[in-house]
């Protein structure tokens, strides 16, 4: 009896703290699983989690083939978001596959993936699921004879320093990132016909991948500025992923080195590394962009009320609340392109939101003169912000019988002629009937 007392108290102080934390007011991920090869990157890539764990994440290290991991207990996930350093790894310990990942992004969570210059199968076939296509030779890296790091130890110039960013400030913040990112690993390319894979950070157009202790034999598969080196994904249930071809990108040795880019004069005291890489996992796990719809409603013009029927050539006004996520809080959206539809099979009425730049959409217009089953639709969708998807129903009646006017003033014409037809008839009765 004291077990069950002991255990319904624990509960009871527990469940609160869960419904916090994954509660849908606060879309900041907090639990994280990072998965290493080994324990020693927790050391070597130690500036990249402390970044986490300065803004609120509680990271739980596990080796990749340790036996007693999994994502789920009794159903339910336990983790808000994954983190895979884990290259080398060919098969995941415990609960953890193919399939368990790819269920977890389905199911609205977050995940990074940096692979390497050994990458796995399995690393591979992850990222081949989230549209992304590393070089299939196992030793080929991304090589760049023009946009290298200047080094006294590199002479391959496999060290590359990229500064091809997405031009996108929710994406990589609104503060510009001035250095090179220092990257060496395997380059990818996206899938043309996957318009939800994004290129973050691309290779210049003199970079082909290849393997850099042997000749070329023939022209490598991947050049140019098709090569990407991170790349970022936005499913269509606003889960994000990020995928990098190197894990040296987060380390720390790279986030303090110094660069100077081949054939500039510039020496940066500082890569740009761990700016890029802290304002990136901002957006990963939805500190920034990720946007939400609340109080959604509709009514007659200068009514508060909202009918469970419109009549044909009602004027309406429609009117719903937009907020995004700042890290912290709520702070109103401001946007000049959000629109509402007036749908039914076809959108019968677009109109474009104003707003009060206080997170307040507004806009009214006239029910059209066609009768059915409508539908007040929003679907938004802009570079690096989470999608906006709203619908609400609404049927529209014709008007009664005994509501149409008796006299239509642009009918008269046809009134005039109708009386005209009829007062010609009776002359020409008369006339046939009484004339000789």
């Amino acid at each position: 009896m004291l077990k069950l007392l002991l255990t319904f108290l624990t509960l009871t102080l527990t469940l609160p703290f869960l419904a916090l934390s994954f509660s849908p007011d606060h879309p900041t991920d907090r639990r994280v699983l990072v998965l290493l090869d080994d324990l020693a990157v927790k050391s070597s890539h130690s500036l990249f989690f402390n970044t986490l764990q300065s803004r609120g994440f509680d990271l739980d290290f596990k080796l990749a083939d340790d036996p007693k991991i999994g994502l789920q207990r009794y159903g339910q996930y336990t983790y808000d978001a994954l983190i895979l350093f884990s290259p080398t790894v060919d098969r995941f310990g415990g609960s953890i596959d193919l399939a368990a990942i790819l269920d977890f992004v389905d199911s609205g969570h977050d995940l990074i993936i940096a692979a390497d210059t050994n990458a796995s199968d399995l690393i591979r076939q992850i990222s081949v699921e989230c549209g992304v296509d590393f070089d299939e030779d196992p030793s080929a890296m991304v090589i760049d004879h023009t946009s290298y790091a200047v080094s006294d130890s590199e002479g391959d110039h496999t060290l590359i320093a990229s500064g091809d960013f997405i031009k996108s400030d929710v994406i990589l913040g609104s503060k510009k990132i001035e250095a090179p990112v220092l990257f060496k690993g395997i380059g990818h390319t996206i899938n043309s016909e996957n318009s939800l894979v994004l290129k973050v950070l691309s290779a210049s157009p003199s970079a082909y991948s290849a393997n850099p202790i042997s000749k070329l034999s023939s022209p490598p598969s991947l050049t140019g500025s098709s090569i990407s080196l991170v790349s970022v994904v936005q499913a269509r249930n606003n889960a994000r992923v990020m995928i990098s071809g190197s894990l040296s990108m987060f380390s720390d040795r790279f986030f303090r080195s110094k660069v100077q880019k081949a054939g500039s004069a510039d020496k940066h005291e500082k890569s740009a590394n761990e700016q890029f890489v802290t304002e990136l996992s901002k957006w990963v796990f939805h500190e920034r962009g990720h946007l939400k719809a609340v109080n959604v409603r509709h009514h007659k013009v200068g009514e508060t009320d909202e009918p469970a029927i419109y009549r044909i050539n009602d004027d309406v006004e429609y009117l719903v609340e937009i907020y995004e996520w700042h890290g912290k809080s709520w702070e109103p959206y401001v946007a000049d392109d959000v629109q509402v539809q007036f749908y039914m099979m076809s959108p019968y009425v677009l109109k474009t939101l104003s707003t009060d730049k206080k997170g307040h959409y507004f806009t009214a217009f006239k029910v059209p003169d066609v009768y059915g089953v409508f539908q007040f639709k929003v679907e938004y969708n802009r570079l690096g912000y989470t999608s906006v998807a709203l619908s609400k129903q609404i049927p529209v009646q014709p008007f009664r019988h005994n509501e149409y006017e008796r006299f239509i003033p642009a009918a008269y014409p046809y009134y005039g002629a109708t009386f005209t037809m009829m007062a010609g008839f009776f002359v020409f009765t008369a006339v046939h009937l009484y004339n000789k």
